[in-house]
């Protein structure tokens, strides 16, 4: 216990009163009081933590103050004290509002523990009505002052990202938006499309990754029946849907050289043809694209048109990554912890310094996401009043599992299978170095090629083409 905590006496015997305070007052500041009316007047006046009460002072009763203490605006938690202990008298003080109940003559060891614990209890209850206060500020700010959707910043990175959004959303100017994985490019875009005064329900999210050439023409653009093998009926495309309000095309890095071309006449004439169709459609959609690519690079290694590139830059946000934004670490594993408690049933459990720490601490490779993961696996595991490193990902306690990361690039992964070595003219081999990196990224990944894809800053395709060309199986 700290000296910043304090104790409320009630009783109305003086041998009692003093008894206690001289062995409880080397733990925190002691008031006392004789009867309810003078506990209620300390009680009002200062901020006490705990009130240890007895039940019957003379002609008033410990009951009414138990009463009277908990419509107060800040409660303490109570403790009951009676030499005439029975189930129904415990059960009474416990519907009264007691926290815990106790008998006379008092064993002042168990007396003390009981303050100890109820002390500990208080200060947990008091660190989860701050977070949740900090929450509802949070959501607050992002509502009413940036009604950003669920972007969460106070830092000054997403201070300059919040004002560039509220600049360009209302306009029709095409957005590019770079930045590694998990930094919430998509929750940009929603963004983007909810401050630009399109129906609210007019936004359309691709991810291009995730298509096949074929399947991605089809799916932006729309067919005829008959197009090709297998279209029995005519297909609306992306495009189309969007009418009117916000096309997301996700991972837009991915797209193959043809439905670049498309892609570029359907921004220069703002209209579509379906495949399998010459008729124009014309098309009122305002067009945010999303990469954890550097377009710029791609256009100068001949993987990406600098026409379409030129077309799509018109606006660039960049996201940043968690680890340049670490102010904002805390903020957001707070407003997770709330999240998840919800979802789960969950109460809330405030981080304990340790935990802290260690989330400040840790480099974030896999951005918000990650920590969002992170944070829920504390909220599921913790069985304790705080959520302890125990109840946390193992990764973050364990600096030899830690990525480090710069731009999209991975400068180490360590593993527990042995390293492969680049000795001689294989050190600036690019090829032997772009081996070992990927068979390191899915020793790491334990074999998952999706997290080892975003290990490596690339889509789960791209890592394929690669697996093939440098034939790992």
């Amino acid at each position: 216990m700290t000296e910043d905590l304090t104790l409320l006496i009630v009783d109305d015997e003086e041998a009692t009163r003093s008894g206690l305070r001289m062995a409880l007052e080397d733990e925190c500041d002691v008031y006392t009081a004789a009867d309810p009316t003078s506990a209620l007047t300390i009680l009002k006046s200062e901020n006490i933590d705990v009130m240890l009460t007895d039940l019957r002072m003379g002609t008033e009763s410990g009951m009414d103050l138990l009463e009277a203490a908990g419509k107060l605006e800040r409660p303490p938690i109570s403790i009951m004290m009676t030499a005439y202990g029975s189930v129904d008298t415990a059960v009474e003080a416990m519907r009264r509002g007691a926290w815990h109940f106790v008998t006379k003559p008092l064993n002042l060891d168990e007396v003390e523990l009981l303050v100890k614990r109820a002390f500990h209890s208080k200060k947990v209850e008091a660190k989860a009505e701050t977070l949740e206060t900090e929450v509802k500020q949070l959501k607050r700010q992002v509502s009413d002052k940036f009604k950003l959707d669920r972007m969460i910043g106070r830092s000054l990175a997403m201070k300059q990202v919040f004002e560039l959004v509220e600049q360009v959303a209302p306009t029709r100017a095409t957005v590019l938006i770079e930045g590694e994985s998990g930094t919430g490019k998509e929750l940009v875009a929603h963004a983007l499309h909810h401050l630009s005064g399109r129906p609210a329900g007019k936004i359309v999210v691709v991810n291009c990754a995730a298509l096949s050439p074929q399947l991605l023409e089809s799916e932006l653009f729309g067919h005829e029946k008959g197009a090709f093998t297998g279209a029995s009926q005519r297909r609306i495309g992306r495009f189309e849907q969007a009418d009117g309000g916000t096309l997301v095309l996700d991972e837009i890095g991915e797209i193959d050289p043809t439905t670049q071309v498309k892609l570029l006449r359907v921004l220069s004439e703002r209209t579509v043809e379906r495949v399998g169709s010459n008729a124009a459609i014309k098309v009122d959609v305002r067009l945010v694209a999303a990469t954890n690519k550097d377009l710029k690079k791609l256009v100068e290694e001949g993987d990406f048109r600098e026409d379409l590139f030129f077309r799509l830059n018109v606006v660039r946000l960049e996201m940043p990554p968690l680890r340049a934004r670490r102010e904002d670490i805390v903020l957001l594993a707070n407003a997770f912890l709330k999240e998840f408690a919800e979802e789960n049933g969950r109460p809330i459990k405030p981080l304990d310094d340790h935990s802290l720490k260690l989330l400040s601490d840790y480099s974030w490779p896999g951005n918000v996401r990650e920590l969002r993961t992170a944070i829920e696996h504390g909220v599921v595991m913790s069985n304790a009043d705080t959520i302890q490193p125990k109840h946390l990902p193992a990764f973050l306690s364990d600096p030899a599992g830690s990525i480090t990361v710069h731009s999209t690039k991975i400068t180490q992964i360590e593993s527990t299978e042995p390293k492969k070595t680049l000795d001689g003219a294989d050190e600036f081999n690019l090829h032997e170095i772009e081996r070992a990196t990927i068979e390191r990224a899915l020793a790491f990944s334990q074999g998952n090629r999706t997290k080892a894809a975003t290990l490596l800053g690339i889509s789960r395709r791209t890592l394929q083409r690669k697996l093939k060309e440098i034939d790992i199986d």
